[in-house]
């Protein structure tokens, strides 16, 4: 992780110091913030290779502010809760983030999902070596692989990093059905604590970003009782 750029955003001062101390013995560059107004200018500003962010925050909350980002960046954003609420874990994969942390957590914890993080968006990974250079399209939607952007008609849309990891596999492999677990799995590694709904979450977002009607699905398809597929037009 060594030359990688972190924003940790927390209200709990004490947590944000040994957060950074830890990820600056690995070399990493780490700014920190401690509301939520501070934290989006920080993001707007700056390029981060992750951001940690708390939910319960002053001024604005980390969904807010989770959300605001994703209009301008898909920076990976690990969202930490003091909740074990499932609600609290799949609104923050609604409003766009990568993965959650429950608090009290483990600094090795937070380390591992952050390098399984950077691992998946390095430029080898197991989606397949065909997609390092290549340029990807079905219908109205291009994806540049390496570049790691998304356009529907020309236009740009905004993915989050599992967005177009998910979608990038299912176009790679069209007609193929993808299970919610091997989905889990080759997405998001297969030591993910989360569960099949974090699937189903981002298939949703996804449908909502590329579909003209996402409950009648022209690309990501549903075989019911089996998983999804990509469907080449």
């Amino acid at each position: 992780m060594a030359g990688k750029r972190a924003l940790v955003v927390d209200d709990e001062k004490l947590i944000v110091k040994g957060i950074r101390f830890s990820l600056e013995q690995d070399e990493m560059q780490v700014d920190c913030a401690y509301d939520g107004e501070e934290a989006l200018e920080y993001a707007r500003n700056n390029q981060y290779d992750i951001i940690l962010l708390d939910v319960m925050l002053p001024k604005l909350t980390g969904f807010e502010v989770c959300q605001q980002i994703r209009e301008f960046s898909n920076v990976p954003i690990i969202m930490l809760t003091a909740k074990g609420d499932d609600m609290d874990k799949i609104l923050g994969l609604e409003y766009g983030a990568d993965d959650y942390i429950t608090k009290p957590f483990n600094i090795l914890e937070v380390k591992a999902r952050i390098k399984a993080i950077m691992r998946r968006i390095e430029p080898k990974r197991i989606i397949g070596e065909e997609a390092l250079t290549k340029t990807v399209e079905s219908g109205e939607i291009r994806l540049d692989c390496e570049g790691r952007r998304a356009y529907i008609a020309g236009t740009e849309i905004g993915l989050t990093a599992k967005e177009f990891e998910v979608l990038e596999l299912l176009m790679l492999n069209p007609n193929k059905v993808y299970g919610r677990e091997n989905l889990l799995h080759l997405v998001w590694g297969e030591d993910y604590p989360g569960d099949v709904r974090t699937v189903d979450v981002h298939i949703r977002r996804l449908r909502e970003k590329i579909e003209k009607n996402p409950s009648e699905p022209r690309y990501v398809h549903t075989k019911w009782g089996v998983g999804y597929y990509f469907q080449n037009l």
